[in-house]
């Protein structure tokens, strides 16, 4: 009964739009509001970013990954990295900032090690969410970089709660369908996530293919099934569905395995760069 009593409160406070963010997310959500100005000013950016020194760290690694760093010498400056990733991305890493505080903050360790696999998982889907964003799907690239950043964010959400009520997640009948797209879609809003991302990261849950895969949503349902670590949520996500027709796209497909060997460089670099 307390269990319930637990997870009927998470829920609620979703639904009144009262989620508990910790403090230490603070700074980077103002460099989201500040990035998400068009007047912004580089040396603005470029001062909140100093003032974090693990987001100046992953931008500096994003600046000299494989795909803002071809043969150029290797960026150590945090002014250079901003200017070469652009806003945009460099958005994409304070999102980043904000969904690993969720996991950073939990003490119990296996839940802590569930965050950490989450958060790898994350990071793999993002890259090749990049790469297929080039050269299978078609939609804008660094949309589909941030989209597989965020598109955890609800589990990330939930691992922080449940650290605080023990065996919160112990069913995943309790908080599967309706009740973890309540969560997800106020993390959505809580983050300021544009509305056709988060659309498309809401839509996940239950989605199938429908070959050939387009747009953002299919873009995210083929890297999560393409990435090398598994969502710890996934036996629990996965139970109530399975999706042939996506299964028979990646099957024997050589196009796909074409453009992932020639590209695997690039995701291995852009995940390496997330992950620091």
């Amino acid at each position: 009964m307390e269990k319930l009593r637990d997870f009927a409160l998470i829920v609620s406070q979703a639904e009144r739009g009262e989620l508990v963010f910790p403090t230490s997310v603070n700074a980077a959500l103002q460099l989201q509001l500040a990035l998400a100005d068009p007047d912004c000013a580089t040396d603005d950016v470029v001062r909140k970013v100093l003032a974090e020194p693990q987001l100046a760290a992953r931008t500096v690694a994003l600046a000299n990954s494989a795909v803002f760093n071809r043969r150029g010498p290797l960026v150590t400056g945090v002014r250079t990295a901003v200017l070469r990733v652009g806003f945009r991305n460099l958005y994409t890493m304070a999102a980043a900032m904000v969904v690993r505080q969720f996991g950073s903050r939990i003490r119990d360790p296996q839940l802590r090690a569930m965050a950490g696999q989450l958060w790898r998982h994350s990071a793999h889907v993002a890259a090749l969410a990049h790469v297929l964003a080039r050269h299978v799907t078609g939609v804008d690239a660094d949309t589909a970089l941030f989209a597989g950043v965020v598109h955890e964010a609800g589990g990330f959400y939930l691992l922080s709660r449940a650290d605080e009520m023990p065996g919160l997640l112990d069913d995943p009948a309790e908080w599967l369908g309706a009740a973890q797209e309540i969560i997800t879609r106020e993390m959505m809003r809580k983050l300021a996530i544009p509305e056709p991302v988060a659309l498309s990261i809401v839509g996940l849950r239950g989605a199938t293919l429908s070959p050939p895969p387009a747009g953002l949503r299919d873009t995210l349902l083929l890297a999560r099934r393409l990435a090398p670590v598994a969502s710890p949520l996934a036996p629990a996500i996965e139970a109530g569905y399975a999706d042939g027709a996506l299964e028979d796209y990646v099957r024997d497909n050589a196009q796909l395995e074409h453009v992932l060997r020639q590209s695997a460089a690039d995701a291995e670099s852009m995940s390496a760069a997330l992950l620091v």
